[in-house]
């Protein structure tokens, strides 16, 4: 079923939940709430703490007072999300990725899930997993969101200039031929060896990666050491580690232990042509069938930090891979966001609903990203719920609670609202269950799952027992939470290549930027604190070296 533009757009038309503008910051009878930690206000009372005796007269403050709300101004970006179930098929160089990705959509960041993109048979699940098709994905979505502007939207039959992008060029034409070369010369014979995925995949990334995953806050990047690094973010060092020479030696040790390196080499780009492309790789993670990237353009890669990732699998035993989700955690400058790729229990009986539910709160529950730093006013979050934006998409596989007869009734007549009324995941949500206080945009598609194969039949038309047959279900979803989120479109793909249609949204999110005077402020590497202020000091000792010892001055 086919879709004009005016149809994909109808029915979501902007609305802004809880703009940033009409948040009211609150306000303090203490001045020295900020730096209560170091300073604590006279009024509490008598302490033995040797901080209280510290005089401020004349200290650098700015670090502390850096991240009041009067110090930021909002900005916005563009995301697009998408999600597709690929039903187990890897895909060749001849796939038309432009119902998945539109050539026409030029957003800031694309934050791409997908699920099945292996059988999830014994061996993939129990005994080691396939990466082969993670890495064609790879290339081939690299191949769409880097191809040169002169070049015509369909890139596997048009050859893109090798100027542009070396990966690209050697790829479109040699890529089955390359993959197959390297399957063979794996150690399984048939596994594509998971080293070969990670290498592709730093070919697109940024050249000093590394610094994606340290502390990026403003007001440490002039620190050069530990022990000018502020109390509140001990890691914050970090982030000034040039890592590119380490990424290469890192490449260059994988290479001498590849039998195969000149096939692989055709696939990875020179740092020469990382620096051309328009969108950089910052997130690459698979878990089993479960697959996530997350690329975006380059002039906003300086400002992402505290990236981490995060595996919760729901499959075999409540634990392993074949279900469950791959979270991606992440700041642009003041503010979190969190990306979470999901495929849930799987079945259309009546009460299989509730062991989506349990999934959900599982994932809630469970995952965990490691604390990297903590910032003077802000706490990185470690929770999903912790994020200020947060999407989730995904095969939910939520079905509808109608008979087939009834459902196949409905979709006959094109009449979305009455089969949405039926829709397990809107049942749910209306009843608290699940996803309370999350958003998700009015659907105006038909459902997405199941189909023949390279048909546009359900499959339940042609299935030949009732239970083979399918219920038609919205199955794939997008979900969001937190303020300052619009959402521009919500409308799914008409690909034939899987049981599934892909589903996309476009969303317009605000940020929190820290202004020019903030940023320009001392941090707290100006602050001159003798040690000796900071421990206790027996008073007798204190008195009798008094006049021998040179106390320290506070600037």
């Amino acid at each position: 079923m086919a879709f004009t533009g005016e149809e994909k757009m109808k029915g979501c038309g902007p609305k802004l939940f809880g703009a940033k503008e009409n948040k009211v910051s609150k306000k303090t009878d203490n001045p020295s709430r900020n730096t209560g930690k170091f300073f604590p206000s006279s009024s509490n009372g008598a302490s033995s703490s040797p901080l209280r005796a510290l005089s401020v007269k004349g200290m650098r403050l700015g670090h502390f007072l850096a991240q009041t709300p009067n110090n930021t101004t909002t900005d916005s970006l563009r995301i697009f999300v998408a999600t597709w179930n690929v039903g187990g098929k890897a895909p060749t160089a001849e796939l038309n990725l432009d119902d998945f990705l539109p050539p026409d959509d030029h957003s800031d960041i694309y934050v791409l899930g997908f699920q099945e993109i292996v059988p999830l048979n014994a061996g993939n699940v129990l005994v080691t997993e396939d990466s082969e098709p993670a890495a064609r994905w790879l290339v081939l979505i690299n191949q769409a969101l880097n191809r040169p502007a002169e070049t015509d939207a369909n890139v596997f039959q048009h050859e893109p200039s090798p100027s542009v992008d070396s990966t690209a060029s050697r790829a479109s034409s040699s890529l089955d031929a390359s993959f197959s070369d390297l399957a063979k010369t794996s150690s399984s014979s048939t596994i594509f060896q998971k080293s070969y995925l990670k290498a592709i995949s730093k070919s697109f990334m940024p050249i000093q990666r590394k610094r994606l995953k340290s502390c990026n806050c403003p007001v440490e990047i002039t620190k050069s050491s530990y022990k000018d690094a502020c109390f509140g973010c001990p890691k914050a060092y970090a982030y000034n580690i040039d890592s590119s020479d380490e990424d290469e030696q890192e490449e260059k040790t994988e290479k001498s232990r590849d039998s195969n390196g000149s096939v692989r080499s055709g696939l990875i780009s020179a740092p020469t042509a990382r620096d051309q492309l328009k969108y950089n790789l910052i997130a690459c993670k698979q878990m089993v069938g479960l697959f996530v990237m997350v690329w975006v353009k380059k002039e906003l890669v300086q400002h992402i930090g505290h990236l981490r990732t995060s595996c919760i699998g729901r499959g075999i035993m409540g634990c392993l891979g074949n279900k469950g989700c791959i979270s991606v955690s992440m700041t642009l400058h003041q503010t979190s966001f969190c990306f979470i790729c999901s495929h849930l229990a799987s079945g259309q009986k009546e009460g299989d609903e509730f062991r989506r539910n349990s999934d959900v709160l599982e994932i809630l529950r469970l995952t965990l990203f490691s604390r990297i730093c903590r910032r003077g006013a802000r706490k990185i979050p470690e929770k999903i719920l912790e994020h200020d934006k947060v999407i989730w998409f995904g095969d939910l596989n939520y079905r509808i609670a109608l008979s087939y007869a009834d459902t196949k009734k409905f979709l006959t007549e094109n009449n979305w609202d009455a089969l949405f009324e039926r829709d397990q995941l809107k049942i749910e949500r209306d009843a608290g269950r699940v996803f309370k206080g999350w958003n998700e945009g009015k659907i105006f598609f038909a459902p997405t799952y199941k189909y023949s194969n390279n048909s546009d039949a359900y499959a339940s038309e042609t299935a030949t027992s009732k239970k083979k047959r399918r219920t038609p279900a919205w199955c794939d979803r997008i979900l969001w939470r937190g303020d300052g989120i619009v959402q521009l479109s919500y409308y799914r793909g008409e690909s034939r290549f899987s049981d599934h249609r892909p589903v996309c949204g476009t969303f317009i999110v605000e940020y929190e930027v820290l202004n020019r005077k903030a940023r320009m402020r001392p941090s707290n590497a100006n602050m001159k604190i003798g040690a000796e202020e900071l421990l206790p000091q027996d008073k007798n000792k204190a008195k009798g070296s008094s006049g021998s010892v040179n106390s320290p001055k506070l600037s």
